[in-house]
């Protein structure tokens, strides 16, 4: 070795520590690449891909292929600077000393932190790419990796691990959450939208039902007269029918037959009966998510929500599963249960019955939702006694003022601007409200 010239060693050492840097990019970028999208680009015909996905499926070939690489480099190099540095300063410990330290430092910043920042920051750029050299190179020293490849596996039998496999590589329901909620993979209204279908399988149909004594029903025992003009009347087009009390619901009528029935003569309650479609009970707390796929399989848009003993507590339909998904239809029924007026001071006048979950995303409150679903349960859960009207209390860090008491429940509620601030968060409109992430 020492005929060969000095400028060509130097260059042999500037190659060994390009290679070394080659190898460190290669293993962080393949360990980096974004899996999903590499199957996504293998799928459309790209070759890198493909060989990268390839690799990936023999992780320990991969890795041991890379190392292989890289120790025989590294080794080379610290050979390759020990030459130099004799031809340069002789053998002195000094000497020696000096090169041990410009090898290091050359090996540290130019073969193992710069390359493997360059492959982090682009590992999806890289991984097809090096996998063109990767490929080759594994079927070249496949006997070599083999062979490294036994003790390794003895190793890791010894001390009881085991590697991982690609089903405990699957990320678990909330982990996809996070991902959907602080990826950038998804914005706006496609964020919310998926955020809220994670949502379903936590919310019940409890949560969005309508209560029962909201529930817009006909008594088939009533006078044709006031069926008609309940009929008339209606802000939905299928309604529950009972006879005598509501907890005796007989069935649904869709208006589409009741006007059949006008057309040809007066409408009774006996003609009603014979259009009526019989009634579809939903155990209480049943997931949204369940209850979608059950309506789907049972062909089903309306159901009565009943406890254990089969008492009726609500009424959940197919379009309240879809507000949890995309947000409030412009299509809302005047007068209902839940209504908001902003004050100039920033306060808001809501209705008792206001649901909790719709004040926490409309308004920003952070009242719980563990227990009662109204704000009206809340309040009486939280004094233990239907208060009276001109009571304010604190309740989760708002201000409450109750304004009106009726029937034994509160009617309507002030939610208290905070002091020094411009008010609860703005009301938003329908469009705003699909982009809501519950």
């Amino acid at each position: 070795m020492d005929d060969i010239p000095l400028r060509t060693l130097l260059l042999a050492l500037i190659t060994l520590l390009l290679a070394s840097g080659f190898f460190s990019i290669a293993e962080t970028a393949m360990m980096a690449v974004n899996r999903y999208r590499l199957k996504h680009r293998a799928a459309r015909g790209m070759t890198g891909a493909r060989l990268a996905l390839s690799l990936l499926a023999q992780t320990d070939k991969l890795l041991g292929v890379i190392l292989l690489g890289n120790t025989l480099v590294a080794a080379a190099a610290a050979t390759l600077t020990a030459v130099i540095t004799k031809r340069l300063f002789g053998e002195g410990e000094l000497a020696l000393g000096l090169g041990t330290v410009a090898i290091s430092f050359a090996l540290l910043v130019f073969s193992e932190i710069t390359p493997k920042v360059v492959g982090a920051a682009h590992a999806d750029r890289l991984a097809p790419l090096v996998s063109y050299v990767l490929t080759p190179m594994l079927a070249t020293a496949r006997p070599v990796v083999w062979f490294v490849n036994l003790f390794v596996r003895g190793l890791l039998f010894v001390l009881h691990i085991k590697p991982p496999t690609d089903s405990s590589a699957a990320l678990t329901q909330e982990e996809l959450r996070s991902l959907v909620l602080e990826g950038q993979y998804f914005r706006g209204k496609h964020r919310a939208l998926l955020a809220n279908l994670f949502d379903l399988e936590s919310i019940s149909v409890d949560d969005v039902m309508t209560p029962r004594n909201q529930i817009e029903a006909i008594d088939v025992t009533s006078k044709p007269t006031v069926i008609e003009q309940q009929l008339a009347t209606s802000h939905h087009t299928r309604l529950p029918v009972y006879e005598d009390e509501l907890d005796n619901i007989i069935g649904f009528v869709h208006l589409k037959q009741v006007l059949r029935l006008q057309r040809a003569e007066a409408l009774t309650g006996e003609h009603l009966r014979s259009v009526l479609r019989p009634p579809y009970f939903v155990p209480a707390g049943t997931p949204l998510l369940a209850q979608l796929h059950q309506f789907q399989a049972d062909r089903q848009r309306l159901g009565l929500v009943v406890d254990e003993y089969g008492e009726l507590l609500g009424l959940v339909s197919l379009e309240d599963i879809m507000e949890e998904i995309v947000g409030e239809f412009t299509t809302q029924s005047p007068g209902g249960g839940e209504f908001f007026h902003r004050d100039e001071d920033g306060s808001v006048i809501v209705d008792g019955m206001a649901s909790l979950r719709t004040l926490n995303r409309k308004l920003g409150t952070a009242f719980p939702l563990e227990g009662p679903k109204t704000l009206n349960g809340l309040i009486v859960e939280h004094l233990g006694d239907i208060p009276d009207a001109g009571v304010s209390f604190r309740l989760d860090g708002q201000t409450i003022e109750i304004l009106q008491v009726q029937d034994r429940a509160v009617k309507v509620v002030k939610l208290v601007a905070p002091v020094g601030h411009g008010g609860l968060t703005a009301l938003q409109t329908s469009g705003e409200q699909a982009s809501s992430i519950s």
